[in-house]
């Protein structure tokens, strides 16, 4: 039988590599080029995606969608979402996905980004984790405890979400500002009482037996992610057509995922160094879970409110009107955001 590696051992070097399911904040963490590269498809035009390891390149080259494409593409990796926007702001990148709240923060220091499409997913892979011999039962109790985010994040998010619904507020808990890395030390270390974080994370402690889950974002927080885009690049009638192109690829692809969670877990596991049951574990319960639906009314009211409650929060500068971020020009005859997440049977 194949030994299990300590967990340290096993997430450390996914913390760089996953951050940009997180948004995490720190620009420094930018790889952008250094894992990219590469074209694909034919003509002259070029297509300059933002990505993350295991991202959507790896899911479009799975599902076989970076076929007889009539532009090419350059991918450019980056380890958070932040940095990626930065990109996007700067012209550097045409377009790149992310998760529901770096836009918010893109949108309050006034970047010049639209957001394009939407997925929508189960957040049950967005937890707040404590060790397994805790004696934390409910979120109520997280009063006075220390608790482990990474600012800006989904989970940040999450985390102000989940505790609101318990009848607390953000002053209640002792917030520690910690990076996946940093956060995990000090979770397996005991130096924090919880530890907000996402998929693939939730489901390596899970498995690794080191943590339950305290509370989750299923119902709490609205399980949006998105692709974001340059304003430059859409006025641009070429490349406005490749990234409509480039959308289609992607939502079949992420139907592709879903009909086939084994080997899409197994080209995640080897992209980023994931153990397979810990991908596939994260496939069923988050990853695969997406649909692409409609940039509609209902999910810019959403990301109102998550911009709202960090502007009130004062880690946004300024109030944000977030329907000036979006451009629903892709919308076509999509569902609405209120659409069903997919699911998985439970095995027996």
């Amino acid at each position: 039988m194949r030994r299990l590696l300590p967990l340290p051992a096993l997430l450390t070097p996914l913390a760089l590599l996953l951050a940009a399911c997180s948004g995490a904040s720190s620009a420094t963490t930018s790889t952008a080029g250094a894992g990219g590269g590469g074209t694909d498809g034919k003509g002259s035009l070029t297509l300059n995606v933002g990505d993350q390891k295991g991202g959507s390149e790896a899911v479009l080259r799975a599902a076989g969608e970076l076929d007889d494409l009539d532009y090419k593409i350059r991918w450019s990796t980056f380890t958070s979402g932040p940095p990626l926007l930065e990109a996007v702001n700067a012209k550097a990148v045409d377009i790149g996905g992310v998760g529901n709240t770096p836009p918010v923060f893109a949108a309050g220091a006034d970047s010049k980004i639209k957001v394009v499409s939407a997925s929508h997913g189960t957040a049950k892979g967005d937890t707040i984790l404590v060790p397994k011999d805790s004696s934390l039962r409910t979120p109520s109790e997280l009063k006075g405890k220390s608790i482990a985010v990474a600012q800006g994040s989904s989970a940040h998010y999450q985390l102000v979400a989940s505790l609101k619904k318990a009848g607390l507020g953000f002053g209640d808990v002792k917030v520690k500002y910690l990076q996946p890395a940093d956060a995990l030390a000090a979770f397996t270390g005991g130096k924090v009482d919880a530890w907000a974080v996402w998929d693939p994370y939730t489901s390596q402690v899970l498995r690794a037996k080191q943590g339950r889950v305290l509370t989750d974002g299923d119902g709490v927080t609205n399980g949006l992610a998105f692709q974001v885009a340059s304003p430059t690049a859409l006025a641009d009638k070429k490349k406005s057509a490749a990234i409509k192109d480039y959308l289609d690829r992607l939502r079949r692809a992420q139907n592709w995922v879903y009909k086939h969670p084994e080997e899409w877990a197994k080209v995640w596991a080897k992209d980023t160094g994931l153990p397979y049951d810990v991908a596939l574990d994260a496939v069923k319960r988050t990853n695969g879970t997406r649909v692409t639906v409609a940039i509609d009314k209902d999910v810019i009211a959403s990301e109102q409110q998550i911009a709202d409650a960090f502007t009130e929060l004062k880690l946004i500068p300024r109030k944000v009107d977030f329907s000036e971020f979006v451009d629903t020009r892709f919308n076509g005859d999509l569902p609405a955001s209120s659409t069903a997440p997919r699911t998985y049977a439970k095995e027996s």
